[in-house]
């Protein structure tokens, strides 16, 4: 097992994509994507646990991370999001994946599932996503997405993350650490701040509807399995309740003790993975 990371750049579209890469290219691959306004090291833990017996690839979406920033800021949104992932699956000349989606990944994932013409996924699993975001929820995730804090030291950043998804559940000290470690960079004037483009939100309209895509989530017929935060307002027991009825075979994992989204630092998220 291969345990630590491989860091990569793909140029797509004239952007640098920055990929984090796990095990053995020979492998089967699982394609892991981060949240809104996360970045692909979220999974660091995840990734190498699994890095056994998949090759695993954590890109860093537009605009966030070590990936280029957007030059029009139109261009975060879902088309062009399916449009980067398609392209780097190119890039990697893999005709077929694992798609493990958090949030954002998730619904990306779906889309990529949903396409009958791609094809290009073997199984789908979703992170406390579905498809219909209660607005309450998402209203919640754009209001500190757009605050921008800066930080005096990387202990003011882990404060800040630790508080602010304290629905991740449970995690040990070293995943808040890293996730501080890797969630900002330096300013020009010394400070620290979140490593993202501020713009990444401006797609949404404040504030923002209650969004739904079920004609997408129903076009869906690949393996699919879900990880549930309990307590998440993102996925309600209502949506998860409708995608069951849509789709009898989901495979729904439940984290009791998380909102949205799981960390998925626990062996069960593992587990699931391994047995697809």
């Amino acid at each position: 097992m291969i345990t630590s990371p491989t860091f990569t750049y793909l140029s797509i579209n004239n952007y640098d994509i920055h990929v984090t890469e796990w095990g053995d290219a020979s492998n089967e691959v699982l394609v892991m994507w981060h949240g809104l306004a996360r970045t692909g090291r979220d999974f660091d833990d995840l990734a190498m646990s699994l890095s056994d017996q998949y090759y695993v690839l954590c890109p860093d979406a537009l605009g966030r991370g070590r990936s280029s920033w957007a030059s029009d800021p139109q261009q975060y949104s879902m088309p062009y999001y399916l449009h980067l992932a398609t392209a780097l699956l190119d890039q990697y000349a893999i005709e077929q994946c694992h798609w493990l989606g958090t949030s954002l990944g998730g619904l990306i994932g779906m889309g990529l599932a949903a396409d009958p013409q791609q094809q290009r996924l073997r199984s789908l699993t979703i992170n406390d996503i579905g498809p219909e975001i209660p607005a309450k929820g998402l209203n919640r995730i754009l209001d500190y997405t757009v605050t921008m804090p800066r930080f005096k030291s990387i202990t003011e950043v882990e404060c800040w993350l630790r508080n602010t998804y304290q629905s991740f559940g449970e995690a040990p000290d070293s995943y808040w650490q890293r996730m501080a470690r890797t969630s900002v960079r330096r300013c020009h004037n010394g400070e620290l701040s979140l490593h993202y483009d501020p713009a990444i939100v401006s797609q949404f309209p404040r504030p923002v509807s209650t969004i739904s895509a079920w004609d997408t989530f129903t076009q869906i017929k690949l393996p699919t399995q879900l990880f549930w935060g309990r307590q998440s307002d993102i996925l309600t027991e209502f949506i998860v309740d409708r995608m069951l009825s849509e789709m009898p075979s989901l495979d729904v994992t439940t984290f009791n003790d998380c909102g949205h989204a799981p960390n998925l630092t626990c062996v069960k998220s593992s587990q699931k993975l391994r047995h697809i």
